[in-house]
């Protein structure tokens, strides 16, 4: 089966709409599969609901989240339609099997002055603290993905005129503006950037020893400066996005800017954070009103 998940893999390769992170959880999952059927011996040609059924009984018994079920199986799904395709099998009842239903968790929301404590953290004397508070800066003031950040290079980003051009997993290219705190800081970090970038890369953030950073190391950095604000609140590499995005509702931004501020597709997607506020709001109704909240 190894031979047949890497003309896979390297068949959704050349699909230019797939971004690089989710060719490699496609990879993780479909690995995950094979090592299940192995271990039941089952090949894939025998694979039926039955067998998906129990692999996400499997799944559920480690832990993983409904999200990433669903995902496998759009994974699974996607792969045996592959098969299909090319002819390594004549029928499967996998392609028809229904994605897990799942209820998209609310997501957590720093208030302004958490983002205040979050943002002051890192230390500006050090070559490390303005790279970080750079980063900070710039995926609160503009939403940006992390993988997005990560990609950007030096001419992406323009001071004078306050904006960077932005592109999404899909090739699509948008500009957003700077706001003069994320300037003034991202100024100081371009000061800087030579002293960490001894391999003349032209990635706008590097790591300590002068690669590019990745989502894991962002991922640490985001966790430790949270976690030395004493913000009791789980933090990940979406927390800024949601927290500017439902800040700028609050403040009056439209559905539609704030759609293509945060490259959504569709409209819909922006929905999400107007039940966030409306949840916030009753909490703070009940909070303030009730005699025995």
């Amino acid at each position: 089966m190894n031979e047949l998940i890497n003309k896979y893999l390297t068949y959704i390769s050349e699909d230019k709409r797939l971004s690089s992170n989710t060719i490699d959880a496609y990879r993780r999952d479909i690995s995950r599969f094979d090592k299940f059927l192995q271990y039941n011996n089952v090949t894939f040609e025998e694979v039926n609901k039955i067998t998906i059924m129990n692999y996400i009984d499997n799944l559920s018994q480690k832990g993983k989240k409904q999200s990433s079920i669903a995902r496998n199986v759009i994974c699974l799904r996607n792969f045996y339609k592959f098969l299909l395709k090319k002819g390594y099998i004549d029928h499967t009842p996998v392609i028809d099997y229904e994605i897990p239903k799942y209820k998209r968790n609310t997501p957590e929301i720093l208030t302004i002055d958490e983002v205040n404590r979050l943002l002051s953290m890192p230390d500006t004397n050090t070559v490390k603290g303005i790279r970080d508070k750079a980063m900070l800066e710039m995926m609160y003031a503009t939403g940006i993905k992390v993988t997005e950040m990560l990609n950007l290079t030096e001419s992406d980003i323009d001071l004078r005129y306050k904006y960077l051009k932005c592109k999404g997993t899909k090739g699509m290219e948008r500009i957003i503006p700077l706001g003069s705190y994320c300037v003034e800081c991202m100024d100081k970090y371009l000061k800087v950037r030579e002293e960490l970038n001894v391999d003349g890369l032209d990635y706008l953030f590097l790591n300590n020893r002068g690669g590019r950073m990745t989502r894991q190391g962002f991922w640490k950095i985001i966790k430790y400066y949270g976690n030395k604000a004493n913000i009791n609140k789980e933090i990940n590499l979406y927390t800024l996005r949601h927290s500017i995005a439902v800040h700028l509702i609050e403040n009056g931004a439209d559905m539609r800017s704030l759609k293509e501020l945060l490259g959504y597709k569709d409209i819909s997607a922006v929905q999400m954070y107007v039940e966030v506020i409306e949840k916030r709001k009753l909490m703070e109704v009940y909070k303030n009103t009730h005699p025995r909240a």
